[in-house]
Formats: C-alpha cells, structure tokens, sequence
C-alpha cells in the first residue's frame, strides 16, 4: 500500500480566491444562525454572555482553521480528511471515518437540510409545506447537474448563493438593529428568567453553527495556486462568518431582547415580522432557503471528491472513482450521493443518522487535526503556510473535541454508541473491497 494519495492528479484547477473564500462562508452558514441562538440564548444569563459564546466559538473554531490551513496547503489534493488520515494513520481509520461520512453523516446533513430548504422555499412562494419532500429532492438533483458541468460552472452557482445570503443576514442583522437598537443595552444586562445558565450547553450549538469550514479541503485539488489560495480562503472566510454571526445576534437582541430570544422557537422570523409583518416572514423565508440550499451546493460537491478518492483506491466501487474525461467531475459520485440523500429525504430516516454521528463526526476532526504532527515530523523541508504558534492550536482543537464529545455521549450515550456501531459496520465492507484491490 503506497503511503500517498494521487487519485485527485486529474482535476482541473480552476477555482480562484474569490470563489475558495464564498465557499467557506458557504459552507458554514446554514439554517443555524437562523434558529440556532434561542437554544443560545436559553443557557446563557446575559445577552453580553450570549455574544461572548458566538466569539468564544469562532476563536475555537478559528484553531481548527488553522491547522486545516497548513494541512491544505501541505497535500492540496481533493480527499480533505479522508486523505490526511489515510497518510498519517493508514487506510482502515480513514476508511471507517470516511464510511461513516459518507454513508450517514453527509447523506444525513443534505437530507436534513434539504427538507429545511424545501419547507422555507415552500414558504416563500406560497406553496403547501407538504410539497417540501419534493422540493428538497429537486434542489438535490439540480445541485449535482451544475457540478456535474465542471468546477467552473459549480462555484459560480456558489458565488451567487454565498453573496446572497450574506445579504439575506446583513439584511437580518439590519432590521434587528434599525427596530430596536436603544434598547440594546438593556438586553445586554443580566436576564433573570434564566435561572440556570450552562455555558458549556451554550456552546454547542454554536460550535456546531460553525462547522463546515472544512469542505474546501475537499476540493483542493480544483484550487489555483493552493499554497497560498487554501490558507487566505479558510483564515479570510471564516472571519467574515464570525462578524455575520456577531452582528446577526447583535441584531436579534436589540429587537427581541434576551429573554425574548431565549423563548423564541424562529428568532430571524420574528424579528422580520416585527418590522414587515406577513412580508417580512417571506422575505426571511427565501433567505433561509437560499441559504440552506447553498450548503447542500457545498456539502454535496466536497462529499462527492471525498466518495471519488476512495474509490479511485479501490476501497469501493471503482467506477466511482472516474472522473468525466473532459469536465473532469466525479459524476458518478455526484449522483450516488445526491441520490442516497434523496432517499433518506423522502424516507424522513434522516434524524437518527445524525444524532448517531455527532460523536463520531467530531472524532473525525481530531484524528484529521492530529495528521498535522505526523506531517510536521514527515515534511521537515516544506515551506509553505504554518499554522502560527504550534502546537497550541491542535493541542487546544483536540481537547476541545475531547470535551464536546464527552458533553454529547454524557447527555446521549445511547445516540453515541450506535454512531461507534455505525463506523464499526464499515470493517466488514473495508475487509472485502481491500481483497478485492490489486496489489
């Protein structure tokens, strides 16, 4: 087995700065910031504590960044992940992480999202919230169509959504502070209806807003000049995601206060009912279907590099592994994946997939982060971007994982342990295709 990974040598680079960094904001910004502070808001004391668990997140995830940041630029091969743990710890971890990713988690996620697309787009236009099956589907099977196009024609579909739900958020951010700005200070201060804070339940949804930075390392091998685009694109995104977030909760306290926030069940959607009535509620509807729609775009174009990688290694089906010869796409991937997600959509077997791979999802991220001392140690000679102060931001990343999956089995051990039996499933399939592989 080579300890090397090339089955990206024949994608074509052609995506730029502007179009790595919109990725990104992309990739992170989902339907979290749109519903995610009230479950915020109800573990914290304050509106000051609330904004200081949104900063407090983006710096953690910030650390994470970093190391991704030297990690790209060190092996900027599509496989992200998948390819750091295969080098650093051999094809079986990586294979059962990837399994795990490919067959629950992301399947999952777009599943999941693509279903909150479908209500929210229902919404905007006026259609029944039954039609939101279908509408989710339709979204899936038009997103792997564009990239099936080419790299070209898959990030400018991405610009456009990135750059409009930045405006969908600034307008949100906006509206919030414009309606009740004098008020702000007031929601600041101590809240008394919550008598039982806990900052550590606080930041998990947060933390979970934030994820999704990492998608650009699954297309690294489609970056122009990657030693450099991968690091600005990663460090330059997310700091534009984490003063979105700050300003969008900014905005939700000045109109709603704190104790308002912390009972809201739609906090973007009460805010703009607030300021526009019944037009408001659409206006923020379209935007949180622009948005969700969006991930899936970002999801769904990294997972299927990810599937492509390893099948291109012979450790699945090797006709997904072949790129289209001239738009040089994983097309194959692209429509298994979209596919399995549009199943477990129309099926609603979504949910318990995703609360099995949280922990398994999070361990991922500190078997990747821990590639980085394996390549450090590997690479002496490398020159390009270094994540600044190693090794603090992987020790601190890895512990904060540590901590995050210990909160999530303390509070779900049952969801945890079918995730570990979910990953484990994969041995059997690893066992078969790795005979199967030509030495």
């Amino acid at each position: 087995m080579s300890d090397t990974v090339t089955a990206s040598a024949t994608y074509l680079r052609r995506m730029g700065g502007f179009s790595s960094t919109l990725l990104v904001v992309g990739g992170v910004i989902g339907a979290g910031i749109f519903l995610n502070p009230a479950v915020v808001a109800a573990h914290t004391h304050s509106g000051a504590q609330l904004l200081l668990a949104w900063v407090l997140g983006g710096v953690l995830t910030m650390l994470g960044a970093l190391c991704f940041a030297e990690l790209g630029a060190r092996r900027p091969e599509a496989g992200g992940s998948y390819l750091y743990i295969f080098e650093a710890f051999g094809p079986l971890l990586a294979f059962l992480f990837g399994w795990t990713m490919l067959i629950a988690d992301l399947p999952g996620s777009l599943a999941a999202v693509a279903l909150i697309f479908g209500r929210y787009a229902a919404t905007a236009v006026g259609l029944p919230l039954h039609s939101a099956p279908a509408l989710g589907s339709s979204a899936l099977v038009l997103i792997a169509l564009v990239h099936a196009r080419g790299i070209s024609t898959g990030a400018a579909l991405q610009n456009v959504l990135s750059l409009l739900k930045l405006g969908a958020v600034a307008a949100l951010a906006g509206t919030g502070l414009w309606l009740a700005a004098p008020h702000l200070p007031a929601a600041l201060a101590t809240d008394p209806g919550i008598s039982q804070p806990n900052f550590a339940l606080a930041l998990l949804p947060v933390l979970f807003a934030y994820g999704g930075f990492a998608y650009l390392n699954a297309l690294a091998g489609e970056v122009r000049d990657p030693l450099r685009t991968l690091p600005r694109a990663l460090i330059g995104g997310l700091l534009l995601v984490m003063l979105v977030y700050v300003l969008v909760n900014l905005g939700y306290l000045a109109a709603l206060g704190h104790a308002g926030l912390a009972r809201s069940e739609a906090p973007a959607a009460a805010v703009m009912r607030q300021a526009f009535g019944p037009l408001g509620e659409r206006l923020i509807a379209a935007g949180i279907a622009v948005s969700t729609f969006g991930y899936c775009a970002v999801a769904l174009g990294g997972a299927a590099r990810v599937l492509q990688t390893i099948a291109a290694q012979g450790l699945f089906f090797r006709s997904l592994g072949v790129l289209h010869p001239r738009r040089r796409t994983p097309q194959r991937a692209l429509i298994v994946l979209a596919g399995w997600s549009i199943v477990l959509a129309l099926s609603g077997s979504f949910a318990w997939l995703l609360n099995y791979t949280t922990v398994v999802d999070w361990l991922g991220y500190a078997a990747t982060i821990a590639a980085l001392f394996w390549y450090r140690r590997r690479q002496p000679g490398y020159r390009g971007f270094r994540t600044p102060l190693y090794p603090l931001e992987p020790v601190v990343f890895i512990a904060l994982v540590l901590v995050v999956v210990v909160v999530t089995v303390a509070y779900s051990p049952g969801n945890a342990g079918m995730g570990l039996l979910v990953m484990l499933l994969g041995l059997p399939v690893y066992a078969f295709w790795s005979r199967r592989k030509p030495a």
